[in-house]
């Protein structure tokens, strides 16, 4: 247990401690960000949308930060798209990207974007069960009680990944407007 879930109210001051060992190299986080090796996860998302993937080198478990030659992780941000709560009263959370093809660290998620002074709660994060692409992951986790449709939640994950391993939700491609000729030719 950290200082702030026992007081949520310091998250306006001091950041959330990260597991060191579990984000990609020189990770960092502030009270309303996360920066990998110098690039915001807030400005990322201004550039890239969500879902967006951001690679890095992994940690040496136990070395407090040293670089593992061996091995990759990265970051992955989502958007919250719903908050719901399900007929066992429990608060289910759906999120914009299919992630149950990725080894995901579900118990290291965070909330970016803004600091929340609200308790923590466990809630079940669900990927795309509401949406059109069927989706098996989900996973129950702590998430700050006020959590709502719009927030960013980043999460680590082990190895070197794309967009496209992500899956995000929507499907379409209104995000890059319309195909080119050239592009669909390839297909």
């Amino acid at each position: 247990m950290t200082l702030t879930s026992i007081l949520p109210t310091l998250r306006r001051s001091i950041p959330d401690p990260l597991r060191v060992d579990a984000w990609p190299q020189h990770t960092r986080a502030t009270v309303t960000d996360l920066t990998v090796a110098g690039v915001s996860m807030l400005r990322l998302v201004e550039l890239c949308q969500t879902p967006c993937v951001h690679s890095g080198v992994a940690v040496l478990p136990g070395t407090n930060g040293k670089a593992n030659p061996k091995r990759d992780a990265a970051v992955i941000v989502v958007r919250v798209t719903a908050v719901l709560v399900n007929w066992d009263a429990q608060r289910v959370v759906l999120i914009d990207a299919c992630l149950d093809s990725v080894p995901v660290l579900w118990d290291q998620m965070r909330l970016i974007g803004r600091a929340s002074t609200v308790k923590d709660a466990s809630a079940v994060v669900l990927a795309g069960e509401a949406h059109q692409s069927p989706c098996v992951g989900r996973s129950v986790i702590t998430l700050p009680g006020d959590l709502r449709e719009g927030d960013l939640l980043a999460v680590p994950c082990a190895g070197i990944l794309t967009r496209r391993d992500i899956r995000p939700i929507d499907g379409t491609d209104a995000d890059f407007g319309e195909r080119p000729d050239w592009l669909a030719a390839l297909e």
